[in-house]
């Protein structure tokens, strides 16, 4: 095994992760947390860019982030599936690195791979707890793991949150990571084609979603994730 991680956050496309759940990262790398980052793709099927430009992009942003690690699986973008070839190879990476926590993309989006990934990271994550289901890596058996949750961050369409993130601090470097991507988001002049996320109003939108998450706990900026199974709370009065 390389190192324990306490929290890896997945994404099915680069850019996923800065988007939904930068800030989070942020926030628990300030506490001393290790984070990593999973790309299942290389979201070569953008309309803008290419696949090997947005993994200099995201190899760039996780510079922005401080994250541990950064891998790419290199799923076929847009017709990976959800079967035991896929998840193998996801299950390798949650027993390379022993998260506590995985974050995944959401179950239900504009974009089908969205929560085509969210089921499969959260298969995955179960059968990488069964005993009988055997990898290696190197060379070497690998230890079976299973966090102890998988927490959904929100993206593109709304769905009610069962708890937000607090990152009221980190909303300056979660923008510097997105923009990060430059081939993807708003640059007047860029002639590549406009894509739902490339205008201006998209970025405006991105932290407005995070304000009304904020406001709901009386905070500037939050993020939102729904849950699959019930969260357990050691001290309600720490709760906002």
């Amino acid at each position: 095994m390389s190192f324990k991680l306490d929290i890896l956050a997945i994404g099915v496309h680069p850019d996923d992760v800065e988007l939904s759940c930068s800030g989070t990262i942020l926030k628990h790398l300030a506490q001393g947390k290790k984070v990593g980052i999973l790309d299942l793709t290389q979201g070569e099927l953008g309309s803008r860019g290419t696949g090997e430009l947005r993994l200099l992009e995201a190899e760039k942003s996780a510079k922005i982030l401080g994250v541990t690690i950064r891998e790419n699986l290199g799923f076929s973008d847009g017709f990976f599936t959800n079967d035991k070839a896929h998840q193998i190879e996801i299950i390798k990476i949650l027993r390379k690195y022993q998260p506590d926590i995985v974050l995944a993309n959401a179950p239900k989006d504009r974009h089908p791979d969205h929560g085509r990934a969210s089921q499969l990271v959260s298969e995955a994550c179960f059968y990488s707890g069964l005993v009988k289901i055997e990898t290696e890596l190197n060379g070497e058996n690998q230890e079976l793991w299973r966090p102890k949750a998988v927490y959904y961050y929100i993206q593109d369409r709304f769905l009610k949150p069962d708890f937000v993130v607090d990152v009221s601090e980190f909303v300056d470097t979660k923008m510097e990571s997105i923009m990060a991507f430059s081939s993807q988001f708003y640059n007047p002049d860029s002639d590549a084609p406009e894509t739902p996320i490339s205008g201006k109003a998209f970025l405006d939108f991105v932290k407005a979603r995070m304000a009304n998450f904020g406001r709901d706990i009386d905070v500037e900026y939050a993020e939102g994730y729904t849950v699959e199974r019930v969260i357990g709370v050691e001290d309600i009065t720490l709760l906002k």
